[in-house]
């Protein structure tokens, strides 16, 4: 439409519309650097969020898998406990029996 500028006649429609078009250009390259600078941190910020995230939830298992391993070893240790209660408790009541006859 607007070639240069000799051929634009200043008060008509064509210097209108080819002032109008230049507002309506596209942002600068700078401006494009920018922004894409700052998508670029925010996308580092939400991956690093996630990867912070990632470490915490595999810190945790950890955390739980030993937990859940000293429960099993507390469970047999009382599982042990348990029958040599009820061994000793035979005895007694063995002895019990044989002393009131």
């Amino acid at each position: 439409m607007c070639m240069n500028s000799s051929e634009i006649i200043p008060g008509t429609a064509s210097s209108t519309l080819c002032s109008t078009f230049r507002l309506r250009r596209l942002p600068s390259k700078r401006y494009n650097l920018r922004v894409q600078g700052l998508n670029r941190r925010r996308k580092l910020a939400v991956v690093g969020a996630k990867t912070e995230m990632e470490i915490k939830n595999l810190k945790l298992y950890m955390e739980n898998q030993t937990i859940m391993e000293e429960n099993l070893k507390l469970r047999k240790k009382a599982l042990l406990l348990h029958q040599e209660n009820q061994a000793l408790l035979s005895q007694l009541q063995k002895k019990f029996i044989l002393s009131t006859k």
